[in-house]
């Protein structure tokens, strides 16, 4: 019995330590992410690639099937995510402007950004699934959806009226293999 209790403290005592040690060299706000990659393209077949440094929607054939940007996603929540590509080294965000309201690109490394600052909140995208689609709702600019146009390579960008059939707002979401 004793020997038991003493291995149980020294269990306990190890448990506490890492704990400690591990949310002591975790800065204040920040959690622990795990960046995955995943595919992403539109109801009707578009997928996602970099043109001229703006993210565009068209469809990929042979040589180009390379382009494909892969989505980064870094969870805040059970529904909340932060998105970029690179690596996580652009992120999507939604930014106001006037009456503007527009998804761009920023240089920006997606494991550096915090749930819990408020500046960091126009690259939250909440995510909403439906069967076996997925949709993504501006957290900063709560009603407008990333979307793409009906037209093969035209930037990816932002619908308050997500019913628009001049626009797409569902999407296939597959974590990369």
């Amino acid at each position: 019995m004793e020997m038991c209790r003493g291995t149980c403290s020294h269990l306990i005592s190890l448990l506490l330590f890492l704990l400690h040690s591990e949310a002591a060299c975790r800065p204040l706000g920040r959690r622990p992410c795990r960046m995955q990659a995943f595919r992403i393209w539109d109801i009707n077949q578009k997928t996602f690639y970099l043109r001229n440094n703006q993210l565009v929607a068209g469809y990929l054939q042979g040589p180009n099937i390379k382009l494909e940007e892969k989505i980064d996603m870094v969870p805040i929540d059970p529904h909340a995510m932060f998105l970029g590509i690179h690596g996580g080294k652009l992120c999507l965000s939604c930014v106001k402007s006037g009456d503007d309201i527009r998804l761009q690109l920023e240089a920006v490394n997606i494991t550096d950004l915090s749930r819990t600052k408020e500046q960091d909140k126009r690259f939250s995208f909440i995510r909403s699934d439906n069967g076996p689609t997925t949709s993504f709702e501006s957290a900063a600019c709560p009603g407008w959806f990333i979307c793409t146009a009906l037209e093969a390579d035209q930037p990816v960008s932002l619908t308050n009226r997500p019913e628009d059939t001049l626009v797409v707002t569902k999407f296939y979401f597959q974590e990369d293999q």
